[in-house]
């Protein structure tokens, strides 16, 4: 039965009430002719309780009535509510759809264009080489480098389509520089297009192929590896060093990814001569400074990436090599390269080390990459590490009470909460360790920095005014510039280097108190070779893609 057939019925019932009434007057009346007492007052006290009880039945109906009428407006407001979202998302739907569209139909065109051109290249190239090198092969692929490209920088061609930028870069001068075994050439090319780093890192795998010994041509690429002149301290300051060690390490990790496509290109030979450039540079390893104790040394990285992709590790003792991951635990192939060098097992060894050393941010993330998360709990290490952070230096704990120590144990805190945040959200923690009370400590803290920054420059003195008849004043100085030659060396917390690409995660690496912490700004002349090459690894270290 419907609710309105419902409604009928209960009015037709309050409609019979009053007919009911009635008839019950006249039974009430038959009732009293036959009595000798009269029932009058009785009979009136009844009809008013019943006459009441019918009144409040209809207002009673009528209030449902009224209710009911409510209902069904919003009822019909919210399925009109719902049908026009319902239009709004499937109209996002479809302009979604055709803008998706028109993105894989870019990127399918950027590729079509790549192969093209690569095929007209590799077409010319066999010809040329056949001419002017009477007596080598001619190098010719098999299968065009632009379909391995593709493959492999699927990502950067969409995203270069979606800025509207279709153009695949291609640098055919890779493959001549290779086919002439110029490992000086091939160091100038990469230094030249280190603003393209990331697509000429692509495409070096495909050109070491044309080379005729490619395995020799990486091996004479790791020349002026170490600086002969100068002390160590002083080759840190060599931006084109430290480009030229990069470049050294991207190499053998390009090599090592064109030997797992090809083989018989490791010959005892080469072997041979790996083992002495390993032989070579292990005995440097002993004189290593800061960087290493931060985890982020480039002589350690090179000398276990020799090691792996020579493979010539066997000659070593592990106990050894053990010892130099704590050196690179901050690098980006850290974790490839202990699985290279069946260094897995060591890992909870490692990683104590690193904790003993107040670096909990590089054991959790090799905790993770290991699988030790349950030896190691990621939360109780990160917890602790902020503990830490909070101790080291403590103006309380040494005596000092000054603004500044107070400063510094501030900013190391503000340091070692981002470092963590970002850990948190690398590792997906959120849930175990939330993020919300650091978040909030992190704006106290710089908000409490801001307001020291302030007041400190309102207290700086005004430099005074000349007088007015213009007699006896010198030029205002209004700015100070700082000693060229004063070199920052910064080794503690508060100024973390960005090795954006060396490694995944950045955060700030352990104090070492044996070098100061300096205000100035690194003062040298780059030369034209590797000039400007990825930063000087310091302080305002600029990107690096490998």
């Amino acid at each position: 039965m419907s609710a309105m057939e419902d409604t009928q019925s209960v009015a037709t019932l309050i409609e019979s009430t009053t007919s009911k009434i009635q008839q019950l007057q006249k039974a009430f009346a038959e009732l009293e002719s036959h009595r000798a007492l009269t029932l009058n007052l009785k009979w009136k006290q009844l009809e008013e309780h019943f006459h009441g009880l019918e009144k409040s039945l209809k207002r009673r109906f009528t209030e449902l009535e009224d209710q009911e009428k409510e209902y069904e407006t919003k009822t019909t407001k919210a399925w009109e509510m719902l049908e026009k979202r319902e239009a709004a998302v499937v109209a996002k739907e479809h302009a979604s759809l055709e803008r998706l569209q028109e993105k894989r139909d870019s990127a399918v065109s950027a590729i079509a264009n790549a192969i093209q051109k690569h095929r007209k290249v590799s077409a010319m190239e066999p010809a040329a080489a056949t001419s002017e090198d009477q007596g080598g092969a001619p190098f010719v692929e098999e299968k065009p480098p632009d379909a391995m490209v593709a493959e492999s920088n699927s990502d950067d061609v969409k995203k270069s389509s979606e800025n509207d930028n279709v153009d695949v870069m291609s640098y055919p001068q890779l493959v001549k520089l290779c086919e002439d075994m110029d490992s000086e050439g091939l160091h100038k090319f990469i230094s030249d297009n280190r603003k393209n780093l990331a697509a000429v890192r692509e495409e070096i795998p495909i050109a070491l192929k044309a080379a005729t010994d490619p395995a020799s041509l990486v091996l004479d690429s790791l020349n002026g590896f170490y600086c002969m002149e100068g002390s160590n301290l002083d080759a840190k300051k060599d931006a084109n060093l430290l480009g030229l060690r990069r470049t050294c390490i991207m190499l053998m990790e390009c090599l090592s990814t064109l030997l797992s496509s090809a083989s018989n290109i490791i010959t005892e030979n080469i072997k041979e001569r790996a083992r002495d450039i390993a032989e070579e540079w292990k005995p440097k390893l002993d004189d290593l400074d800061v960087d290493a104790n931060n985890g982020n040394s480039l002589e350690a990285h090179a000398f276990l990436q020799l090691l792996a992709t020579f493979g010539v590790d066997s000659d070593f003792e592990q106990e050894d090599l053990q010892k130099l991951i704590p050196m690179v635990s901050r690098r980006r192939q850290t974790a490839d390269l202990c699985r290279s060098l069946g260094l897995s097992e060591k890992m909870p060894g490692v990683i104590n080390v690193l904790l003993n050393n107040g670096r909990q941010i590089d054991a959790v993330n090799l905790a993770f990459e290991f699988e030790l998360t349950e030896q190691f709990s990621p939360v109780s290490l990160l917890k602790s590490y902020l503990i830490e952070a909070k101790k080291v230096s403590s103006p309380v704990k040494s005596g000092n009470t000054s603004p500044s120590a107070q400063n510094e144990v501030n900013e190391r805190e503000l340091t070692a909460l981002k470092a963590v945040i970002k850990c948190i959200e690398d590792h997906k923690l959120e849930e175990q360790y939330p993020l919300d009370p650091l978040q909030k400590r992190v704006l106290l803290l710089e908000k409490a920095k801001a307001d020291k920054k302030r007041a400190t420059e309102v207290a700086k003195p005004q430099p005074k005014r000349p007088r007015a008849n213009g007699v006896g004043h010198a030029p205002r100085v209004t700015n100070v510039v700082a000693d060229k030659n004063f070199y920052a060396r910064v080794t503690d917390n508060r100024y973390p280097p960005q090795y954006m690409y060396d490694r995944p995660y950045a955060y700030p690496a352990p104090t070492d108190n044996q070098f100061p912490s300096h205000l100035g700004s690194a003062g040298y002349t780059m030369s034209p070779a590797h000039g400007n090459f990825f930063g000087n690894g310091f302080q305002y270290q600029a990107p690096y893609l490998h």
